[in-house]
């Protein structure tokens, strides 16, 4: 953040930076990278799925390397707002169409971003299915 930029808001180049990382964690080829999701989520990340389901930075990696019904999802409506300079919230809706059903799916998406080392990793996520 620079002095110029108002509070909460950071810098257009952290958020630019924060959009990606978030779109890179929808990519299939990251989510079965074990080596770039351990990059990505902080040592005590934690995820409260939308399934219901609570999710551990092994877990997740985990379960992200067998996963083989995945289609990426857009991110639509994205916000992030800096806690502090070091801290960031995202929110954000994904949605994708449903192959077999043609049917929209919607999830509401947080995610709490540390920087650490110089490098922003997820800290915590979670997806609340909508309508």
């Amino acid at each position: 953040m620079t002095k110029s930029d108002p509070p909460g808001r950071g810098s257009e180049r952290a958020r630019n930076q924060l959009r990606r990382l978030e779109q890179s964690l929808l990519d299939l080829a990251v989510r079965r990278d074990g080596d770039r999701l351990r990059q990505l989520l902080s040592d005590d990340f934690l995820e409260f799925g939308s399934s219901g389901r609570v999710w551990t930075r092994k877990s997740i990696i985990d379960m992200l390397a067998t996963e083989t019904n995945f289609f990426p999802p857009a991110i639509e409506e994205f916000e992030c707002t800096f806690l502090s300079e070091k801290v960031a919230l995202v929110t954000y809706r994904t949605v994708r169409t449903d192959a077999k059903t043609g049917e929209r799916l919607s999830s509401l998406r947080s995610s709490v971003w540390t920087r650490q080392n110089g490098e922003w990793r997820m800290r915590f996520h979670q997806g609340t299915r909508t309508g």
